[in-house]
């Protein structure tokens, strides 16, 4: 039988996948289709060692379609004996024209889209078929409330990326969807969230102590 948590509220455990070589030139990701590094896969077995040596009841694994987060679900898997779903819904942000460009390119061959972005407001939708922050926002609480619906009570892995965790973040934190980063996200760091009747409540935020050993 599964274990059951207090007060009937699901628990989420959400990770970013582990290290691209775009990561590392700071591209803009977004929904283009990119694989983990050497790095990367190394930080996703090692995550797979931290959660199988916490013990803790898993019920389900979710990621992101892409495979970044689908690569990092994979050992975590394996070792659990956890099947994975993936989902569209926990995508990183579309980004339309930014996706693929760097922030140093974008700023020296396109500093009027640069400023735009700097500006942070959330009702911006860059061209070439991207999403306003908001939008993203609605998107990313929407598929977490539905996945603590469908699994109330229990503990649920999600495999996502940089951007799903910041808007996460902020609505836990009550921060406003304006405005620049203000919390750490590591590649494959843990983050623990309980779902309540109003949203995300924070558990603990960036955990990487599993990961020191890549340092």
């Amino acid at each position: 039988m599964s274990e059951s948590l207090p007060n009937a509220m699901t628990e989420l455990i959400v990770v970013r996948h582990g290290e691209t070589d775009w990561n590392l030139r700071k591209c803009f990701q977004g929904q283009i289709d990119i694989p983990l590094n050497e790095r990367g896969l190394a930080q996703a077995r090692l995550l797979a060692r931290q959660l199988q040596s916490e013990g803790l009841r898993i019920d389900a694994a979710i990621s992101s379609d892409l495979g970044r987060a689908r690569q990092t679900a994979a050992p975590v898997c394996e070792l659990l004996g956890l099947p994975l779903h993936s989902d569209a819904a926990w995508r990183e942000q579309a980004f339309g024209v930014l996706e693929g460009q760097s922030v140093d390119t974008l700023r020296s061959t396109h500093p009027e889209l640069h400023a735009q972005w700097q500006r942070h407001d959330p009702d911006y939708a860059l061209p070439g078929g991207a999403e306003s922050r908001r939008q993203f926002s609605a998107r990313v609480l929407a598929a977490a409330a539905a996945l603590a619906r469908q699994h109330d009570g229990r503990r649920v892995l999600v495999l996502t990326h940089g951007g799903v965790l910041d808007m996460l973040w902020r609505a836990a934190q009550g921060q406003p969807l304006s405005g620049p980063r203000t919390c750490s996200i590591p590649n494959a760091g843990i983050n623990r969230l309980r779902w309540s009747p109003e949203g995300p409540v924070l558990l603990s935020w960036g955990e990487d102590q599993h990961l020191r050993s890549l340092a």
